[in-house]
């Protein structure tokens, strides 16, 4: 075939594309930004918020969390646990197809299950999310609709696990599923420009209606651009060419923000502010082992967290977004947040603290030096005033975020800033950066805190299924996190969310996942 041909041929087709992509209602379209590319749609590699999000549009799991951050079925029509807590047995909903973007459309089966949670731990796959399967021993598809997964040992939060994006469902066998994903999802992929432009269309085969019997999701597209000046994207949410802006960024808080959080006037007609709580702890993280003596002293640990005002950075430097860290570790939202008491600003016991370690040690000029990323540097400049004001010389060392990450996983550092953001709903998920067998580099202690008492009652909440009992356990943890300080809470975040008025039903969660089912434009 001649190749100018080819070359008509091939354009013909495009722009016939293009033209059926502009003849969408614009009114049907959510269009939102990110600031970098997604890096991947194959779910093992849902790490990141921006592969997460789009994950969760294109794929489904046997579970997910509802808006209380309940468990709730998703492909799973329901499920039952033996009595040893190690067998669940779920059954799956019947007729649900696979997309048929790169691949002939069928039902998923439990056997599809299987294949996509043991390759998680395949090393070819080299995914992330490997460490979700860690408790599993083995997984069978028992009947077509039956799927049966057998944990090595009781673990309660194993279905809070599994409502992770790494557990979607995708088809036995399939292939590059970074650039062509195949997945149950209320969207599928309908082009990627990468770095530019990504386009979700509806999907048509989606097993979802609503309340009334009418097939989601309502929107017929979603349109994804990566820009990466979050001042651009605010001009454009502006201009109405962005249906909503997730979080804040300080380029432009106080054009939206009043110094109480509230959103300006001159932005009531057009933009709704909704606020969440979100299952987020920012800390500063002390590593207790550190050749310095100031970490190791106890003395000093507490002073930090007894000397600055968390009322105060928070409203002046953070527009009031987030609720000032006055509790423990868990934050609000889960069982056992935010029942524990923790530390107010008392700069007058913080000198008493810092005076017992300087008669403790003869050393009469304690110093810190805190590692942050440029992003948190007005927090910790504020933290270096208020704490130099108690007698502690503090230094500030602004790293990029790839290095501060590397550095504090190899432990390197002595103080750093940090966040920690629930993988899943259970205060586990916090609780086990403060064990002792988790100690970084191979897991998330990065304080290298150490404490019997503590890894006691940690390992036997790993073995109680009873909620209750299990909180009254969480709860002393977070005393005796509280109680030795290896951390600094900060404050709980929220999520922030600037939403056009035309947009109907985009709710926020604790997780900050974005769920585009059943929103609407009008």
């Amino acid at each position: 075939m001649n190749k100018q041909f080819i070359f008509l041929l091939l354009s013909i087709i495009s722009i016939s594309c293009q033209n059926q992509e502009q003849k969408i209602d614009p009114q049907t379209v959510f269009k939102y930004n990110e600031h970098a590319n997604v890096t991947s749609l194959d779910p093992a590699f849902a790490k990141d918020q921006r592969n997460i999000w789009v994950c969760n549009l294109l794929y489904n799991g046997l579970v997910k969390l509802d808006k209380n951050l309940e468990v709730a079925p998703d492909l799973a029509a329901n499920w039952k646990v033996d009595t040893t807590a190690t067998v669940y047995t779920f059954y799956l909903k019947k007729d649900v197809y696979f997309n048929d973007a790169f691949a002939k459309a069928r039902t998923i089966t439990a056997q599809d299950f299987k294949y996509s949670l043991e390759r998680l731990t395949d090393p070819s796959v080299a995914s992330p999310g490997a460490w979700v399967m860690s408790n599993v021993k083995e997984i069978n598809a028992i009947e077509p609709l039956e799927l049966q997964i057998v944990l090595k040992q009781p673990f309660p939060a194993f279905l809070g696990l599994l409502t992770m994006k790494y557990c979607s469902v995708v088809p036995e066998g399939s292939n590059n599923l970074r650039e062509k994903p195949i997945g149950t999802g209320p969207f599928y992929l309908k082009r990627w420009q990468e770095n530019v432009k990504m386009v979700l269309r509806k999907n048509n085969r989606y097993f979802e209606k609503d309340e009334e019997g009418n097939s989601l999701p309502y929107l017929e597209a979603v349109a994804i651009t990566f820009k990466t000046d979050k001042q651009s994207e605010f001009l454009e949410f502006a201009q109405g060419n962005l249906d909503f802006i997730n979080a804040i960024d300080p380029s432009y808080k106080d054009e939206l923000l009043t110094t109480d959080g509230e959103l300006k006037e001159k932005y009531v007609p057009t933009v709704n502010l909704v606020k969440a709580p979100f299952l987020n702890t920012e800390y500063l993280g002390l590593k207790v082992d550190s050749k310095t003596s100031e970490l190791q002293s106890k003395y000093v640990r507490r002073a930090i967290n007894l000397g600055f005002d968390r009322n105060k950075m928070i409203k002046y430097l953070r527009n009031n977004i987030g609720t000032p860290a006055h509790n423990g570790f868990i934050p609000k939202g889960i069982p056992a947040g935010g029942s524990v008491t923790g530390f107010s600003n008392d700069p007058e016991e913080a000198k008493k603290l810092i005076l017992k370690y300087v008669d403790q040690t003869g050393d009469n000029n304690p110093s810190i030096t805190i590692s942050t990323g440029a992003n948190y540097l007005d927090l910790c400049e504020f933290i270096q005033k208020e704490l130099q004001k108690i007698g502690l010389k503090v230094q500030i060392d602004v790293m990029t975020p790839s290095t501060l990450r590397q550095a504090r996983k190899a432990g390197q550092l002595d103080v750093f800033r940090s966040s920690w953001i629930a993988d899943y709903p259970d205060a586990e998920n916090y609780l086990s950066l403060f064990y002792s067998k988790n100690f970084a580099p191979n897991g998330p202690n990065y304080t290298h805190f150490k404490n019997e008492m503590y890894d006691s009652l940690y390992q036997k909440a790993l073995t109680i299924s009873n909620s209750k009992t299990r909180t009254e356990l969480y709860k002393q943890m977070d005393s005796l996190i509280i109680e030795e300080a290896p951390i600094v809470p900060l404050y709980y975040d929220q999520s922030v969310r600037f939403i056009s008025k035309k947009v109907v039903n985009l709710e926020s969660n604790a997780v900050n996942m974005l769920d585009l089912t059943r929103v609407k434009k009008k």
